[in-house]
């Protein structure tokens, strides 16, 4: 009654009625709700029902009564204990009333009860008739709600608390932009200004120092403040009463109450589409190179086993199993390379982006880029078929599925891909296999990124994930008789009515090849769907296999509106857009066709056109043989200049499809 009224009442009822104090009145801007108990009009199943509604407790005393003392620990506190669990138990301030009543302090008594009940957060003597301490009071009640004692510090050890100690030593080494250990002032200003939004002075900054260098030897060092100096600092805070300075840099880090990362951090909302998929942007990659380059301390572009421990510190699991090292680029060591440690990124975020968004979290994306959520690091891809429509796309990562019988050489032909021969592939233990199999490809002059992903061979029960995507590949073993026949039987119940475009890959092709068990020749097959003739494989080499047919396979998957047009796009001159599947393909023409231009070259001098016009030409000036008939005939000229005319501007496509600019 004293704080609403700020004044004392005549007359005192045995219990004031329930009040709220807004928010705009408040330190902490948080509304708060009063509600008094009295033992004389309330029995204690009301209490009960008060405490189960309560986030804290203020247990009143009076300083002059040694009764009313003895009763906080012989009556209230037990009794508020009995209906709270031991792990989750509310906080409490002792409050010494009537303290105009006396001249000495009863902190002496008090003091004891304190340590024994670690769920006292504080005590607060004060006068309602004096006014002295009353809104101090009801600020420590919000005080110790919004920034609890508990789960920070432990009084009996007099110490920091495990999992205080994990969320600070996680923000410290996210603040640690350059990962040498030590916070210099460039980091120190940076950690003060994310979390308190400004920053410190340079003098300020030596004055923190010179706190840590008094107190321990090893908390500074090369002036700059060790992970000890850190953990030190916010040890002192809690110790003096400061505990809102670490939870607000414990909150501002994404943790809640029980110091773990909330799910509105780690999962922030992202809604998309259907149809759609989504990637890292350009400032996310740029991100994550910060991070790569912030633990290769050996500067090899390679992440070692014990750096890529180093990097996970801030995760509270290893997120990156054996697997990741057979589904991306490593070096001879094993180890991932800049190039793989982009592309687990990319998959992870293609396959999984929730997932994505709480490992980006972890290290934490958006509070080191400044952005409102991880969410800011994805891009979604506008719907497939608006893609097809407009026979153009912005995405940068395409899916192939791999599909084929057991032992068809699917696995080999994902590790092909990341550059490893027959040789390395046979040291892969079988528990390390990866289904997955993700690198970079260039496409007209572009990286893009290829995903390959090795289809349980099931033929009754492949579902859409396993059908869906923008190229299919179906292998078989060129040397087993019985192989083509399953790519034949999943092409002919699921791809031939589909627009995904489809390549057969005729593998092992180092080996002797069997006439195969079906009634069409895989060439015959190719043929009469008009599909790519089989693209002979083997990965049984010496040096790294060839990644032609992988480029191949990525511009099947941006262009393909265009692919399905012949099954042997190099023997037709019109096709608009195609890949050139010859063998000898060195020279690629500089337009959006990516053929061999050999194989243009080859295609219209052998034209029936330009042979018409050649023998007519040959015939008229260099044989001379011409009789006056032929002279006068008109229609012998204008057959001449059309032809002419007509070799002229293929002449002129060719020169352009040649030289002309990308």
């Amino acid at each position: 009654m004293s704080l609403v009224s700020e004044e004392f009442p005549d007359e005192v009822p045995l219990r004031a009625e329930e009040i709220t104090i807004p928010a705009d009145v408040t330190p902490e801007r948080v509304p708060t709700h009063i509600v008094d108990y009295s033992e004389a009009e309330q029995s204690d199943e009301q209490l009960y029902q008060e405490i189960s509604k309560a986030n804290v407790i203020c247990i009143v005393y009076s300083v002059n009564n040694k009764k009313s003392i003895e009763k906080v620990t012989s009556h209230w506190i037990p009794l508020i204990n009995e209906r709270t669990d031991k792990d989750s138990r509310l906080p409490l301030i002792l409050v010494g009333n009537k303290s105009d009543l006396v001249e000495h302090s009863s902190m002496e008594t008090i003091l004891p009860i304190m340590n024994q009940f670690s769920e006292i957060e504080t005590c607060v003597e004060c006068s309602a008739k004096n006014l002295k301490n009353i809104s101090e009071l009801f600020y420590y009640a919000q005080k110790a709600v919004l920034h609890p004692t508990g789960p920070l510090y432990s009084p009996e050890e007099k110490e920091m608390k495990p999992p205080c100690i994990r969320a600070l030593t996680r923000i410290f080494k996210l603040s640690d932009l350059d990962n040498d250990g030590i916070l210099n002032d460039y980091e120190l200003n940076f950690f003060q200004r994310t979390c308190f939004n400004i920053p410190l002075a340079p003098q300020a900054l030596e004055d923190v120092k010179n706190v840590v260098r008094k107190n321990m030897s090893d908390g500074v060092k090369d002036n700059g403040l060790t992970l000890k100096g850190f953990l030190f600092l916010h040890t002192l805070f809690i110790q003096r009463g400061r505990h809102e300075t670490t939870w607000t840099v414990l909150r501002r880090f994404g943790h809640d109450d029980d110091l773990e990362l909330t799910q509105d951090y780690l999962f922030p909302l992202l809604k998309i589409p259907p149809d759609c998929t989504t990637e890292l942007n350009h400032n996310a990659y740029l991100f994550l190179q910060s991070v790569f380059d912030k633990h290769d301390k050996d500067r090899d572009c390679a992440l070692s086993p014990d750096e890529l421990k180093d990097l996970f510190k801030v995760f509270p699991y290893m997120p990156w199993g054996p697997d990741v090292n057979n589904t991306v680029c490593t070096n001879e060591q094993g180890w991932i390379t800049y190039q793989g440690y982009l592309s687990q990124w990319t998959l992870t975020t293609y396959l999984d982006v929730q997932r994505c968004l709480e490992y980006l979290g972890y290290l934490g994306y958006s509070i080191i880029q400044e952005q409102e959520s991880q969410a800011a690091a994805i891009t979604i891809t506008r719907n497939k078929r608006i893609d097809l429509q407009k026979k153009q796309t912005q995405r940068s990562v395409f899916r192939c599925n791999v599909l084929g019988a057991r032992g068809s050489g699917k696995s080999g032909f994902l590790q092909a891909f990341l550059g490893r021969n027959l040789a390395r592939q046979k040291r892969i233990r079988e528990d390390h296999k990866s289904y997955y199999a993700i690198s970079t490809t260039y496409v007209y002059g572009q990286e893009k990124y290829l995903l390959l992903h090795e289809v349980l061979p099931d033929f009754e029960f492949l579902s859409e994930a396993d059908l869906a995507c923008d190229v299919v590949c179906l292998v078989y073993d060129i040397s087993n008789p019985r192989s083509f026949e399953y790519c034949a039987k999943v092409y002919k119940k699921h791809f031939l009515d589909s627009k995904t475009p489809c390549v057969i890959i005729a593998a092992k092709s180092d080996l002797h090849e069997a006439r195969q068990y079906y009634s069409l020749s895989p060439l015959d097959f190719c043929r009469k769907h008009k599909l790519h003739p089989p693209q002979m494989f083997t990965c049984n080499t010496d040096e790294a296999p060839s990644k032609d047919i992988y480029t191949k396979l990525t511009t099947m998957a941006m262009y393909p509106f265009g692919i399905q047009l012949s099954w042997n796009c190099h023997m037709i001159l019109t096709l608009p857009v195609c890949v050139c599947f010859c063998s000898h393909a060195k020279l690629r023409c500089m337009c959006s066709c990516n053929r061999c231009t050999s194989c243009i070259c080859h295609n219209l001098l052998n034209s029936e056109l330009v042979r018409s016009v050649k023998a007519k030409l040959y015939s008229a000036v260099l044989n001379r043989h011409m009789t006056q008939a032929d002279l006068k005939n008109s229609t012998f000229w204008l057959r001449a200049s059309v032809g002419a005319t007509v070799f002229a501007v293929l002449g002129f496509a060719m020169y352009k499809a040649l030289l002309k600019q990308r």
